[in-house]
């Protein structure tokens, strides 16, 4: 097992290369932000209780569905990201044909293969510093981030979450050299 940077590894076989894209891993993010978690599932779980409980009219009740409708959005949304951060990765497999891409939480996801013949445009972009994108793809509550891409039947494929500027390039000539390689068998 090779590694590129702190977070992406691989394993190079005859006939496939196996890539491991792990999380950034800052316990003290992770705690504060399973810290909020709690709370913000401890507020929703004492709103339920008290719309059972209390005596409220109409417009009250209105109001806390509506309320209630919110807390479970970002409750799903930022239970999803504090998990992937906890026990996510980003599986690439590259074999004779394809491409296959799998993005888990534990060993829970689905993995799609991608065929080379219809691979196009493979690139690494990465957003411009001080942009609100950049802030926006930093903080730990969103997903996104992804720094490599391509077409591929007119939809765009994105992997590669939060990588630094290095990482990012050294997993694009990696990929990109095992695609070629592949292909020109």
């Amino acid at each position: 097992m090779k590694s590129i940077g702190d977070r992406i590894t691989f394993v190079d076989e005859k006939n496939r290369t196996t890539i491991v894209i792990h999380p950034e891993k800052k316990i003290l993010v992770n705690a504060f932000m399973g810290a909020w978690l709690a709370m913000w599932h401890t507020i929703g779980f004492t709103i339920i209780w008290a719309l059972n409980v209390i005596k409220l009219n109409q417009q009250e009740k209105i109001i806390i569905y509506i309320f209630l409708s919110f807390w479970c959005y970002y409750a799903f949304k930022v239970t999803k990201a504090f998990f992937w951060l906890l026990y996510g990765k980003e599986l690439i497999k590259i074999d004779e044909t394809s491409f296959q891409f799998k993005r888990a939480i534990l060993s829970y996801g689905k993995t799609t293969p991608y065929y080379f013949e219809n691979i196009k445009k493979f690139k690494c972009e990465m957003p411009e510093k001080g942009s609100i994108q950049e802030v926006w793809e930093s903080s730990p509550w969103v997903n996104g981030g992804e720094r490599l891409s391509f077409e591929y039947f007119d939809k765009n494929v994105k992997f590669g979450r939060k990588l630094n500027e290095r990482d990012a390039k050294l997993l694009f000539n990696l990929i990109g050299k095992r695609i070629f390689e592949r292909n020109k068998k």
